[in-house]
Parts: structure tokens; sequence; C-alpha cells
């Protein structure tokens, strides 16, 4: 059957925010390699939050109130915990193998989206999720057998454990703000709340930026901005279980920005998990062509 422009353009969309988050990803663990990774986070958090705060404002906003700003406040702060963890392991380990690792993250979100949402399961997205959840232990093994490691790469995966719980869970708040609100309404309390939540430990360890750290943060914010509405839109039109799948495209980012950024090379056992991953999405996309649901405005 002929594709469904109704689902293909949220899958579309879901792909392009995933790219944009993996070369922010990259920025950030410059700017975080550079001036510490709370500075690089808070920083990030408040300039996204003023770059799209005034298109909110002037696009005759209503201030949320009840349920929806409980949702806001909730996803910013689960956001502000899971960027900080995430972008502490960006600095004791390459991008690619992160961002490969996390991606136990989506596997956990199909069935948190099962309870909390009630969203029914098809049988091909979660072949989809084990199959790449298969490719992701693949990476580790390649991880765990190398010489190079050591507590701070322990310490690595250990905070990367964490953020993926969290993202887990990020996913079906995602869902269910995105539901309530538009895209503009979300990037700006998305970036805004997590931004005020870091910002209570600003006396503590809080360091000022130099010019050049400076611009990597603000080119950071800008591609979180972009990448938080078009998610946002995208999953306000498709189940969450259409779209996790398009999470494991992010390697193929990750692994692309490093390497040209770090000079970060690729192992084998890190490509045959890619190879793995990627016929996983593969899987998922086609049972979503052939059965889309009403999208939700």
């Amino acid at each position: 059957m002929e594709p469904n422009p109704r689902l293909i353009l949220p899958f579309l969309a879901a792909i392009a925010g995933v790219a944009f988050l993996s070369l922010m990803d990259a920025l950030m663990k410059d700017a975080s390699l550079a001036t510490g990774v709370y500075t690089a986070s808070l920083l990030r958090s408040l300039i996204a939050a003023a770059m799209v705060a005034p298109f909110w404002l002037a696009s005759g906003f209503v201030w949320p109130r009840g349920r929806v700003m409980r949702l806001h406040i909730e996803r910013g702060c689960v956001s502000a915990a899971m960027a900080l963890s995430f972008f502490y392991a960006l600095t004791k380990l390459p991008i690619a193998e992160a961002i490969a690792i996390s991606f136990v993250a989506p596997l956990l979100a199909l069935y948190l989206a099962h309870w909390l949402l009630g969203e029914r399961i098809a049988r091909k997205a979660i072949w989809a999720s084990v199959m790449g959840f298969a490719g992701t232990l693949v990476i580790i093994s390649g991880r765990l057998g190398r010489s190079d490691f050591d507590e701070g790469v322990a310490w690595g995966l250990a905070a990367l454990l964490v953020s993926a719980l969290l993202y887990a869970y990020n996913f079906v708040v995602i869902r269910k703000q995105s539901q309530a609100a538009g895209p503009l309404e979300v990037a700006t309390f998305h970036s805004g709340v997590a931004g005020l939540v870091q910002l209570l430990a600003a006396p503590f360890f809080f360091v000022m930026p130099d010019s050049a750290a400076l611009q990597l943060i603000t080119g950071s914010a800008l591609l979180t901005v972009i990448a938080s509405m078009g998610l946002a839109w995208a999953y306000a039109r498709a189940e969450a279980q259409v779209l996790v799948p398009v999470e494991y495209t992010g390697f193929l980012w990750a692994a692309l920005f490093g390497w040209l950024m770090f000079g970060e090379q690729v192992t084998a056992t890190t490509l045959a998990g890619v190879a793995v991953i990627v016929i996983a999405c593969l899987i998922a996309a086609p049972k979503a062509r052939r059965r889309p649901r009403r999208a939700t405005a």
C-alpha cells in the first residue's frame, strides 16, 4: 500500500529532530570539556528558552494552567536531570557509543507508553525494539572488553543508565505534553523549566565560559529549540511506539559528528550493533505505514 502522508511526515520530522539532537550532543561535549558539564547544560537551557520564548509570546499565547503546567514542570525537571547525567557521560565516552548504549531508553519507553498511556504495543514494534536493544548489547560488549575501561568510563556508563531511565520516562511525558500544548509552548517551557531547576545550583558550580565555549553552547541551544519543536510536532501526530524506533538512527549521526569533531573511531562491534539497530528500524517503519492512527492536533 502507498505510505500515508499523515504518518510519513511525523516520521521524517522525528528523524530530523534526532539528527539535530545528535549534532547538539557533539557541540555540548566540546563545551562541557571546555567549561564543565553544569555550566554548559545550564546556559544551553537558558539560552534556548530566551530564543524561543519571544516567538511563543508573539503567537497570541495563553498562559498554561492546571494539568498543562504540571506537564511542563514535570518534563522540565526530568530533562534537567537527564541532560546533566548524559552530558557528563559524553565527557567520559565517545559520542557514538554513548548514543548507542542509551538506546535502552526507547525499549523501556514502549512499555511505559503501554502502562501509562494505554497504547497497544504492536508485535512488530516489540521485535524491533528487542532487536535494537540486542544491537546495543553488542556495542557494550565491545566497550567492556577494551583495555581503556577505567573508573572514568565506569562512571560514564553509570550516568548513561540514569539518563536512559529518565529518557524513557521523558518519551511518555512528551506524548502527553505535545497533545496538550503547541510546539512553541512546549519548546519554551522545556528549556525554561530545565534552566530554572539547574539555576538553583549556580552559586556552587557555575564557571564563566570563554567566548569559544559560549558559541558552542549557543549553537547547542538553537539546535535544542529546533529539535524540541520538531519532535513535539511529530509526537502530537503519531503514537510513541511508531516514533520510538527512529531514535536508533541517532547513532548514525553521532558516529559521523564524533568522527568529524573528535576523530572518534567506530569499532567493528559498534558497526555490528548498528547493523542490527538499522534492521530494527526497517522492521518498525512498514508497520507504521500500513496502519496509521488518526493524528491528534
